[in-house]
């Protein structure tokens, strides 16, 4: 009978033990998957790929999703309700359409980055290109990006500066336009046909022109006929990733995100 009662004793014991055990930490939970949208324009593409890895190593679980393209076809897109979270575009006015069609708040966009014009060639420069005047030279086989396209437009802009320079001649801009053989949708494909000896020289950018590397020659554009490229970012307005959003503007903006823009080539906002 002793025997007995020590055993149930221990028993309770053991029990009463077991009920004053702590639980076991659970496990931190993580955080749900979410994906990230980036309208960006084509010229931002080595870039923004690269912030975006340094973004997802900051968040954990985060995929950022890129859409490169021409900033006029993704202000285009928006306009149509394609779903987004930042846009950053190559210049003001696909921004501001962006803004009249109600995808972005007005008092958000930000200059974050300018940009330079060059010409490139081929490697080879078939056509013995020495300076911004000789893209009049009669048979010269142009490509710029379509006027609606931010280069596009700059491009333009800069011809005309050059036709008002008495030294470049009053034909200058209309000898130059004769040349172009097409107009592309975006600067990524002006490159490619210069790259490719599909063209005898082209405009772009000229963090274009570095990413190309030995596959295109440059020449640059006289600091006084060159336009500057400005670039505003903004988080989308309807957002799905409102706060994520913000934290990637956020990086973009930060002396670490500049650091990575500047790398490639960019000029810092002033």
């Amino acid at each position: 009978m002793h025997r007995l009662s020590r055993l149930i004793l221990l028993s309770l014991l053991l029990t009463a033990l077991a009920g004053c055990a702590m639980p076991p930490a659970s496990a931190p939970t993580a955080a749900p998957p979410a994906n990230l949208t980036v309208f960006a324009a084509a010229s931002l593409t080595e870039s923004f790929g690269e912030l975006g890895q340094m973004f997802e190593a900051q968040h954990p679980g985060v995929t950022v999703v890129f859409n490169f393209a021409g900033s006029q076809q993704l202000a285009q897109q928006l306009a149509q309700d394609a779903p987004a979270d930042v846009f950053a575009s190559a210049n003001n006015r696909q921004m501001q359409a962006a803004v009249d069609a109600g995808r972005i708040a007005a008092d958000s966009p930000q200059t974050f980055v300018r940009n330079r014009l060059v010409v490139v060639t081929p490697a080879d420069n078939p056509a013995g290109l020495a300076s911004y005047a000789d893209l009049a030279t009669p048979g010269l086989k142009l490509v710029l990006a379509a006027p609606e396209v931010p280069v596009g437009q700059y491009s333009l802009e800069s011809l005309e500066l050059a036709g008002q320079d008495p030294s470049y001649g009053p034909d200058f801009v209309a000898n130059v336009t004769g040349n172009v053989v097409s107009y592309e949708e975006n600067v990524r494909a002006v490159l490619s046909k210069v790259s490719l000896g599909e063209a005898d020289a082209g405009i772009v950018y000229a963090t274009d022109a570095a990413s190309a590397g030995d596959s295109v020659r440059t020449l640059p554009i006289p600091d006084a006929l060159n336009v500057i490229a400005t670039y505003p970012l903004a988080p989308v307005a309807n957002s799905a990733q409102a706060e994520l959003a913000d934290a990637f503007v956020a990086l973009v903006l930060s002396p670490e995100g500049q650091a990575v823009l500047a790398r490639y080539g960019f000029d810092g906002a002033p």
